[in-house]
């Protein structure tokens, strides 16, 4: 058995296009259309990686070889045990990341599959604020913003997906070496507000990890 390696957006990434595969596959009827698709599924993926083993490369390499639903079920089962789970925080870990939140309102931990989060987020709706967590170059770290609900349907800035967004923005800890003690710069993306879905959505953290580093650094 591999050494866990898959990390929760690597395996959105794999699935979404073991999907492609499998879909293609019942509807696609010329052999090298098919081909090209197998081979572009491929690709991907391995691209998702910065690098594998053989042994890891030999079992995401199996995605090509995809062609009923069952084969598709079995495929993604096989990469259960080689998947890597967001770092278990506690409720301690939590306040030390936002220590002015006196009354700091926390996630239920008993619902959360950390397997299937990249980042950790929730909502303090009497606040109006959005807590995220995430662990940037193995280290758990924390911002925090103010969120305005756009009230419509937009594609979030981190997941590219399409559903209910919110405005978030964060005051970033860097400044100007001539700047003014009264001087702040704010970070605004649009965000999911059902932080699962987004997590189920996620192929890419590199917008993520941007965002995070803009704050904190």
């Amino acid at each position: 058995m591999c050494k866990p390696f898959i990390r929760n957006h690597q395996y959105n990434l794999i699935k979404k296009q073991a999907r492609n595969v499998q879909y293609a596959s019942k509807t696609v009827a010329d052999p090298r259309v098919m081909e090209a698709i197998r081979y572009s599924a491929e690709t991907q993926i391995l691209e998702g990686f910065p690098s594998l083993t053989s042994d890891q490369r030999q079992l995401l390499e199996k995605v090509s070889v995809l062609h009923e639903a069952e084969d598709l079920q079995q495929y993604l089962n096989s990469l259960t045990p080689n998947r890597v789970a967001f770092s278990q925080v506690t409720e301690t870990q939590l306040r030390k990341l936002f220590p002015k939140n006196k009354k700091l309102k926390l996630p239920d931990f008993s619902s959360i599959d950390f397997l299937s989060f990249t980042y950790l987020s929730w909502l303090d709706i009497a606040l109006n604020k959005m807590f995220l967590v995430y662990n940037l170059d193995d280290q758990i770290v924390g911002i925090e913003g103010k969120y305005i609900p756009t009230n419509k349907k937009d594609v979030c800035s981190l997941c590219k997906g399409h559903g209910e967004v919110a405005l978030v923005t964060a005051l970033t800890k860097s400044k100007p070496a001539n700047a003014s003690v009264d001087y702040y710069k704010a970070v605004g993306n649009y965000m999911c507000i059902n932080s699962e879905k987004c997590n189920d959505n996620i192929t890419d953290v590199t917008y993520l990890e941007r965002f995070i580093k803009s704050i904190i650094r």
